[in-house]
């Protein structure tokens, strides 16, 4: 296995990852009713870092797999790296709730299949996957919740950074 592929989809996890750090919580996220089982905001970047790395590693191996399905797999996991990279701009950018749900209900369904294909391919790589499934699970009901406990979110101009 070449390191240079690791490098690229290292690379692509952490291009994602620059819409949360492009499009950041700020003023209005603080301003926001949220549920007493909230992560702490110091919790955010140490998950999302282990996660970005976990994922390329999963799609690094997958990569070097001689299964038949290691391009579909890989191409779901394109999809999802693409659905992740728009949830930040949504939520903390243009600070719509409803429309962040929906983008999280696309990014689950594509991390399970995703995650699904992986372990077919090979069940390290899915198993580097799984806890992506339940950390977007969280950050599911978190959004949830906060569309329930915010009816009329705090009126404050969308973020631009």
């Amino acid at each position: 296995m070449t390191w240079i592929t690791l490098a690229a989809f290292l690379a692509a996890t952490f291009a994602a990852a620059s819409s949360g750090a492009i499009f950041k919580p700020g003023a209005w996220y603080r301003t926001l009713r949220k549920p007493v089982w909230t992560p702490p905001n110091w919790m955010f970047p140490i998950a999302w870092t282990t996660l970005y790395i976990a994922m390329a590693v999963a799609a690094w191996r997958v990569a070097y797999s001689e299964s038949p399905l290691a391009v579909p797999a890989l191409a779901l996991w394109s999809w999802q790296i693409v659905t992740n990279a728009i949830w930040s701009p949504i939520f903390f950018g243009l600070r719509r709730l409803g429309a962040a749900m929906v983008a999280l209900v696309f990014l689950w369904i594509a991390v399970a299949t995703t995650t699904v294909a992986f372990w077919l391919v090979d069940p390290i790589a899915g198993w580097l996957m799984a806890p992506y499934i339940l950390w977007v699970s969280i950050a599911g009901a978190l959004n949830f919740a906060l569309q329930r406990m915010n009816p009329v979110a705090p009126k404050m101009v969308p973020a631009l950074t």
